[in-house]
């Protein structure tokens, strides 16, 4: 993606997914640093410190914790994949806005679109493996 202007100034949009989560993730250069998620505070959005600190793990990796503005709007899944999927899109932002951290990123594993779901039930099955308790007789 490339940087686009608005009027606080030229901002990186980017996407991050887990599971069925969607971020949509648009940072902007600042002074000092905010966070939103869906025009909320991420302290409020995000109710447990390891939410919080998995959200914010790209940039206090980059050493660029407070020097960005990021709002972002995210969609479906639980609050868990919420957080992977907003640790995705920050990293890539992070990626777009300087190429040099691209290393570091995907070697802490932050640009990998983490693939694990849920999988389907099976007919004749209780669960997607669980089968129905035998009975000889």
């Amino acid at each position: 993606m490339t940087p686009t202007d608005t009027k606080e100034g030229r901002y990186i949009e980017c996407v991050g997914r887990r599971k069925t989560a969607i971020a949509r993730v648009r940072m902007t250069p600042s002074a000092k640093g905010s966070f939103t998620v869906n025009n909320k505070d991420l302290q409020s959005y995000f109710g447990t410190n390891e939410l919080r600190m998995s959200v914010m793990n790209p940039l206090t990796e980059a050493k660029l914790a407070g020097k960005f503005k990021i709002t972002a709007m995210v969609k479906g899944g639980g609050i868990t994949g919420q957080a992977e999927a907003l640790r995705h899109g920050v990293a890539r932002a992070l990626v777009e806005h300087d190429a040099e951290l691209r290393k570091s990123m995907k070697k802490l594993g932050f640009l990998k679109r983490d693939p694990r779901a849920k999988e389907r039930r099976k007919f004749g099955l209780k669960k997607a493996r669980k089968a129905p308790q035998w009975s000889k007789r």
